[in-house]
C-alpha cells in the first residue's frame, strides 16, 4: 500500500509594501505625463533674441558685401532682416498642418547685384569662401552658381547659414544670410523692430568678430 503523499505547500510571496507601490506610482505618472506631452509638442525650439540675431545676421551680410568688392560699392539697400515661417511640431502637427506658428520665426537677410561681370563675381566668391573656411564653417552645397556654408551652433542653438550665388543669364550676384527657427519673447513685434533695418554703404566695413563654430 502506498503511503500518502505529502503536499508541498506553495511558498509565500513577498509582499511589496504598499509605501513602495505608492512611490514607484509617483515617479511613473509625472513621468508619463512628460512623455505624452513630449509626443503631442515635439522638441521644443529654443529661444531667440530678435535684435542679438539681427546683429550677427547683419555682420555676416556686411562682410561678403565687403568681400564682393563690387565696382562703385553699388547699392543694395536699405533693406531688412525678415522673418519666415515655421511650424508646429510633434502630433500637435497633425492638427495644424501648414499652420505657421506667430510665437516661433526663422530670420534671414537677402541682398543681391545686378549686371556683374562674371570675374568681378567669383573673385568676391573665393574671398568670401576662403574667409568662411577660416571660421570654421562647413560647406553644404557647391554648384556653377556657388555655394551654401553652415555655421552650427551648438546644441539648442541657432544655425547660420550663408549663400552666394552669381547667375550668368541676368549678372545678379545674391548673398543670402538666414538663421533656424527660435521661439521670440513676448511683445516682439517685427514691424517696430529698429535693429531689422540695413544699408551696407552706412554701415561699418569693419563687422563684429564672427561667433566660433561648435560642432554639433
Amino acid at each position: 500500500m502506498n503511503a500518502p503523499r505529502l503536499r508541498t505547500l506553495p511558498r509565500a510571496r513577498p509582499r511589496r509594501s504598499r509605501r513602495a507601490r505608492a512611490a514607484a506610482v509617483v515617479v511613473a505618472v509625472p513621468l508619463g505625463v512628460a512623455a505624452l506631452l513630449w509626443l503631442w509638442y515635439g522638441t521644443p525650439y529654443p529661444a531667440a533674441d530678435p535684435d542679438r540675431v539681427a546683429v550677427r545676421l547683419k555682420g555676416e551680410a556686411q562682410r561678403a558685401y565687403d568681400e564682393a568688392a563690387l565696382p562703385g560699392r553699388p547699392g543694395v539697400g536699405p533693406v531688412r532682416v525678415d522673418t519666415g515661417t515655421c511650424y508646429y511640431r510633434g502630433l500637435r502637427s497633425v492638427a495644424h498642418i501648414d499652420q505657421g506658428r506667430s510665437d516661433v520665426r526663422s530670420f534671414g537677410l537677402d541682398w543681391r547685384v545686378t549686371g556683374v561681370p562674371e570675374d568681378a563675381a567669383r573673385s568676391g566668391q573665393e574671398r568670401t569662401r576662403a574667409r568662411l573656411e577660416r571660421e570654421g564653417w562647413t560647406v553644404v552645397s557647391t554648384d556653377e552658381r556657388g555655394f551654401r556654408y553652415r555655421l552650427p551652433g551648438g546644441e539648442g542653438a541657432d544655425e547660420d547659414i550663408v549663400d552666394v550665388e552669381w547667375h550668368h543669364e541676368t549678372g545678379t550676384y545674391s548673398v543670402s544670410v538666414f538663421t533656424d527657427c527660435g521661439k521670440l519673447p513676448d511683445g516682439f513685434d517685427e514691424y517696430r523692430w529698429p535693429e531689422a533695418e540695413w544699408d551696407p554703404r552706412k554701415a561699418p566695413s569693419t563687422p563684429p568678430a564672427p561667433r566660433p563654430a561648435t560642432p554639433r
